[in-house]
């Protein structure tokens, strides 16, 4: 019963989400490994991530901007053909440990300035975060700063962040889905954690106008290091070094 830890976690980095527009997945999915099995982390991640952007997206949807969907589903579609191929051939007792690794290169390596004007920065958008995330599970960071590009107004960055990511999330059910992957043992944490995700935007969506918008980006960074390096240490211990 010790991965039932993971719903108030759920509800907790969902708050943080709808607060930032960031900073939700990418701690959560750092906690999952030791609580489910390696398997299960990204698949059961995306389901997670689709319903915590999904409410976000409709308790704000006000400022949804309707013409991003279609470039980014587009990209979205071709990038989890070629990530459920990656997915399928790698290693997955080594899972958590490239989840780590990439969590701390996307964490503080330079992100790439891509324009945000127009349909084709979308449709790339959507083909690398979805061949990334079938691989890591959480690349929110890389979406927010090409968006951020096209409007830094908190109330559009956040929902529209998450407009592309329950795209994101919503393809790579599907995709594991169609590669066999079995949701039904996990119903109960599911159900759990998409309540705890739901409830966690409603809060963050009415804290938001109280939270001053600040830049948390050094102590996000710092927490996300730790919680990257606790997946890197677990593979490393289960592997017997």
């Amino acid at each position: 019963m010790s991965e039932l830890v993971l719903i108030p976690i759920a509800l907790l980095t969902s708050m943080v989400a709808a607060v930032f527009g960031m900073g939700g997945g990418v701690p959560l999915i750092a906690l999952m490994p030791g609580f489910v099995p390696a398997a299960a982390i990204i698949p059961l991640h995306a389901v997670t991530q689709l319903a915590s952007n999904g409410s976000r997206v409709l308790f704000g949807f006000r400022h949804i901007d309707y013409s991003l969907i279609p470039p980014f589903v587009l990209g979205a579609v071709f990038g989890a053909a070629l990530g459920s191929q990656v997915f399928q051939n790698l290693n997955l007792d080594w899972l958590p440990a490239i989840i780590g690794v990439v969590v701390l290169l996307i964490t503080w390596a330079p992100l790439p300035l891509v324009n945000g004007e127009g349909r084709w920065p979308l449709a790339l958008l959507g083909f690398y975060q979805t061949v990334i995330g079938m691989v890591i599970g959480a690349v929110g960071p890389l979406g927010a700063a090409v968006l951020a590009r096209r409007d830094a107004r908190r109330d559009w960055l956040v929902v529209n962040t998450g407009v592309y990511m329950t795209s994101n999330h919503l393809i790579k059910v599907l995709a594991f889905a169609l590669m066999g992957f079995s949701f039904a043992p996990y119903l109960g944490l599911m159900l759990g954690m998409v309540g705890a995700g739901i409830i966690g935007s409603w809060l963050g969506t009415r804290l938001r106008k109280f939270v001053p918008q600040v830049n948390f980006q050094f102590w996000f960074k710092l927490l996300v290091s730790v919680l990257a390096l606790r997946m890197i240490v677990l593979s490393v211990i289960g592997a017997g070094w």
